[in-house]
């Protein structure tokens, strides 16, 4: 698509640069959250970077690495003197003894091509989000369907007679089976052979592959499982964990798994061949795969 094409004609011309080793994406983001990612100084009008620290403990520059490189072969001579760098560092500090070594890309590599007109950064502008918990996959499923909506509206649904009502942008896979009595929508996924009942109601949610939502249900922030089953009148409900809307260069935060003793607040997944039962409630929960629930639960994980 166009945002595929214009990065490859801006890395087709970085190519161009003499000793240049190693290409970095890069955007920007908020000063708080900066300090959770790699940052990156840089030379505005060669885009070389003169600095690089993975995550510093105290602010150094907005633009962050998004883990997207793209290598010369040169880079493959740069370990070998790293390691043998760090090993006589490591035997002056040990009396000669020699310890186990590992190399780190960012922490090793970068550090020591930035400043040396071996190392460029590009800008995007276009979205990019790091997926490293369970809310994140939602999220990054609304930056592809808005990205749907700009590049290739055809693939997302819209409001006609006879089928479900869509509010805002909604992807439904042609093998899905929705009562036009359904409400689907803003940022909601369908996968292949879904069946959708009478009255049901999916917001910012992600039903994989031959799952089932039975008339009645409510799906809120949550991801459906391949296979599972979603009974009669149940409520299936997560908590959203987007970054601040009023901040252009906000990112979403990667929330620990437990906070406070208990379960942090975020999405609820259901694995797949997962069965709720009838009116039910399911909130801020994960369920493995294979379970046949036969109750409510609350910020659980259940195994």
């Amino acid at each position: 698509d166009g945002q595929t094409f214009c990065l490859i004609n801006a890395i087709k011309k970085m190519l161009t640069f003499s000793q240049i080793v190693s290409i970095s994406l890069s955007l920007q983001a908020n000063r708080t959250q900066s300090l959770n990612y790699g940052c990156i100084v840089e030379n505005h009008e060669t885009n070389e970077v003169l600095h690089f620290v993975e995550k510093p403990s105290t602010f150094v520059s907005d633009i962050i690495n998004c883990g997207i490189y793209l290598f010369t072969p040169d880079i493959f001579g740069q370990p070998h003197w790293v390691f043998q760098k760090n090993q006589q560092i490591q035997e002056e500090l040990t009396n000669g003894k020699q310890m186990p070594e590992v190399i780190r890309l960012e922490q090793d590599i970068f550090t020591t091509l930035a400043g040396q007109k071996k190392l460029v950064v590009y800008k995007t502008q276009h979205f990019w989000s790091q997926i490293k918990s369970a809310g994140s996959a939602i999220y990054a499923s609304r930056l592809y369907l808005k990205q749907y909506h700009q590049s290739h509206p055809e693939r997302l649904a819209t409001n006609q007679d006879g089928t479900p009502k869509i509010i805002g942008d909604v992807y439904i896979h042609p093998t899905a089976n929705i009562d036009p009595s359904a409400v689907l929508g803003p940022n909601v996924s369908i996968g292949k052979g879904v069946i959708i009942g009478g009255g049901v109601r999916v917001r910012e949610s992600i039903i994989l592959h031959g799952a089932v939502l039975q008339d009645h249900c409510c799906v809120l922030n949550s991801i459906v499982g391949w296979d599972s089953t979603v009974g009669k009148w149940a409520r299936v409900e997560g908590t959203p964990s987007d970054p601040n809307p009023n901040d252009p260069y906000a990112k979403i935060d990667s929330e620990t798994l437990f906070r406070d003793g208990g379960l942090t607040p975020s999405i609820t997944i259901l694995g797949c061949n997962v069965s709720i039962p009838s009116e039910v409630i399911i909130r801020n929960s994960i369920v493995l795969p294979h379970k046949d629930l036969n109750r409510s639960f609350q910020n659980q994980i259940i195994l």
